[in-house]
């Protein structure tokens, strides 16, 4: 039996599946569908004929818009996806035509969508992709599966993103760019194929960081990608400078980390 709140509103020609929850608050527009195993938070807003189904949790606050497609089966042949999850975070906003898989039972069977993530028309966010808090993806963007998108992140439309790639924090990623190696945090990475360019200055000033932080990733990042030498000694030196910088060391600590796909470069 459907646990619908007393306090939403689900407009007559929009379907609710059996076993759905829907919570206080909430509003389902006209044509919409609700699958059986879903769970939708406080003050949802779903617009006319989109669709949410599969084992899919949608955080307080989010709003989805027409003919969005939310927690289909995974898109991959080589995978197994029955009773695989999304869970969708607080306040996101999911634009017009996106389509957001559910993950794969033999990778951890979990989607996760963080919170305040704008997410534009006719993206793709593939099978067991994992996103923070405050990304921005806009349109036409396609994640493929796998990846992982750390805080504050914003890409421009069009780009493409390889499977097991892990982009870091405050990252920017140029329109039509193909993502095709992991890339640090706090970078500007652009074109076919995706090279590094830079820091992403204005992302960071939007995070708040202090010009005093900003130079010091400017520093950073040069020494390790443009200097002489081995990025990974490089990095070993900027750490030894860096104690006391956290975002400094965010980057040192990304390139030391284990990875499945290389790291990104600058152009030479």
């Amino acid at each position: 039996m459907s646990r619908v709140s007393s306090k939403s509103f689900i407009h007559p020609m929009a379907l609710v599946e059996e076993g759905a929850v829907i919570g206080p608050d909430s509003v389902i527009g006209p044509f919409c569908r609700v699958g059986p195993e879903v769970e939708i938070g406080s003050g949802v807003e779903l617009l006319s004929h989109s669709v949410i189904t599969g084992k899919t949790k949608v955080g307080d606050f989010t709003k989805i818009f027409s003919m969005a497609v939310i927690g289909g089966d995974t898109q991959s042949i080589f995978h197994g996806f029955v009773g695989t999850e999304l869970v969708i975070g607080k306040k996101c906003v999911i634009r017009e035509g996106v389509t957001i898989n559910r993950g794969t039972i033999e990778h951890g069977g979990k989607t996760i969508i963080g919170d305040n993530n704008f997410i534009l028309a006719n993206s793709h966010v593939a099978h067991d992709c994992i996103l923070g808090d405050g990304i921005v993806i806009s349109n036409n963007v396609m994640l493929a599966g796998h990846v992982v998108v750390e805080d504050g992140v914003v890409f421009g439309g069009g780009s493409a993103v390889h499977q097991f790639v892990r982009i870091g924090r405050h990252a920017f990623i140029g329109g039509l760019s193909a993502v095709s190696y992991d890339v640090v945090p706090y970078a500007i990475l652009n074109g076919n194929p995706g090279n590094l360019r830079g820091i992403n200055v204005v992302g960071m000033k939007r995070a708040g960081l202090s010009k005093n932080t900003i130079s010091r990733i400017r520093s950073a990042y040069k020494k390790i990608f443009q200097c002489s030498g081995s990025i990974y000694e490089n990095a070993e030196i900027v750490r030894r400078e860096n104690s006391n910088c956290p975002e400094v060391l965010n980057i040192v600590s990304f390139i030391f980390a284990e990875r499945i796909r290389p790291l990104s470069m600058t152009k030479r």
